[in-house]
Parts: C-alpha cells; sequence; structure tokens
C-alpha cells in the first residue's frame, strides 16, 4: 500500500507563544457635556449591559482552550470583560499597560465619540492619514505601535510553547495586528467588541492566525 501523507493541523513553531488578542465587551456610551471617568489621563468606562454579555460569551467560548494566562491593561472595559473566563479558569489577570488604548489627548474621556460622530475635519485628516497625532494631544501612531510591539514582545517571552489571552482594545489590537501583517495604519482598527484575533509569535518572527472572529458572539 502506497504511503499517504495527510494534511497536518496547525500547530504553532516551538518556543512560540500562540496569543488570542481580545477587544473589550462594549463599553458605556459617552454623554454630551460629560466625560466618562479618566485613569492615567484616559477615559475608563464601564462595560455596557451589552458589553457584559459579550464577556460572557468570551468565557464560553475560551473556557477549555489550553489558556494559561490571561493580560488586561490598566483600564477597567478589559478587566471586567476577563473576568468570567478568569473565574471559570480559577486565573488572576496580569496588567500589560502598554496594550491600553490610544491616548486621545484633548478628545478623551468620550470627546472622541461626538467628534468620530460629527465627522471633525481633525478626525477625518486622522483616517485618512493614519495618524493619530492630528487629534490635539493625541499620541501618535508610531508611538502606539512601539508600545503595543514591546507589550506582546515581553508577553511571548515569558510564555513559550503556551496560548495566553489578552484583553484590550479596537486601537491596540488594530495596530498589532499591522505591524504583524504589514498593513496600512488603520486598516485593522475596527474589530467587534469581544471579537478574537489571534497572533502566534516569539521575538521577531511572527504568525498572523486569525482576525475579528466573533462566532460566539
Amino acid at each position: 500500500m502506497a504511503k499517504t501523507y495527510p494534511q497536518k493541523k496547525f500547530q504553532p513553531p516551538s518556543g512560540h507563544c500562540d496569543i488570542l488578542l481580545i477587544r473589550h465587551g462594549a463599553s458605556e456610551p459617552a454623554v454630551e457635556g460629560q466625560s466618562f471617568a479618566m485613569k492615567d489621563g484616559q477615559g475608563d468606562p464601564a462595560l455596557a449591559p451589552d458589553g457584559e454579555a459579550q464577556a460572557e460569551a468570551v468565557a464560553r467560548r475560551l473556557r477549555d482552550e489550553p489558556i494559561e494566562a490571561i493580560y488586561v491593561t490598566t483600564l477597567r472595559r478589559t478587566h471586567q470583560t476577563a473576568a468570567p473566563l478568569a473565574a471559570a479558569l480559577a486565573m488572576t489577570p496580569r496588567v500589560e499597560p502598554r496594550l491600553r488604548e490610544i491616548h486621545l489627548g484633548a478628545w478623551d474621556g468620550g470627546h472622541y465619540r461626538a467628534m468620530a460622530h460629527a465627522g471633525h475635519p481633525l478626525y477625518r485628516q486622522a483616517m485618512e492619514t493614519g495618524e493619530w497625532g492630528h487629534i490635539p494631544g493625541a499620541e501618535t501612531t508610531g508611538a502606539l505601535r512601539a508600545r503595543v510591539e514591546a507589550g506582546l514582545v515581553d508577553i511571548a517571552a515569558r510564555h513559550p510553547d503556551q496560548m495566553v489571552a489578552v484583553f484590550a482594545h479596537g486601537g491596540s489590537i488594530g495596530a498589532a495586528l499591522e505591524i504583524i501583517t504589514q498593513a496600512r495604519p488603520f486598516s485593522m482598527i475596527g474589530s467587534a467588541n469581544g471579537a478574537i484575533s489571534r497572533v502566534v509569535m516569539q521575538g521577531d518572527h511572527r504568525i498572523f492566525r486569525g482576525f475579528n472572529d466573533c462566532a460566539h458572539l
């Protein structure tokens, strides 16, 4: 009988970390004339009821995966989104501040949402050029990418041959995926709340495995 060669299921290369990048659930709406609670100069809204439901859906989706660690950022919407999975796996999330959301300067605290809704010229300029720095006082796209990449490289170095769940933000997840795929800026900032993206990496070797998986939502 002739020897057969079936297709093999993907396995991360030896020493690599399998990173699930999960966007936080939907947060409470911005209210005209009011600011979100602030944390280190950034808006820190809590999850909305829809976001809480998305967090539970993420936990149901991932609770049987071989996750060895859970990471969150400094902002509470990631803590709240991670909480159901952390409870299911009896894990305490670790904080990685470098994966926090883009700092929006004068437009932070919820003001950015109003400016985006209104199509403010500086918002349109930022979207067209892929540069956050057009927003007054905002972090630049280059600065965002540098800190996000450094944070992910360090997480991967801590967890060779392991899978980790990282709860982060639309802007920081988009920046990570754009770096890994060498895509143009802002091409991957639109992941859904509660969506799962996936990368496999070790140092400078990065493998893109998925974007915006919403099958559980």
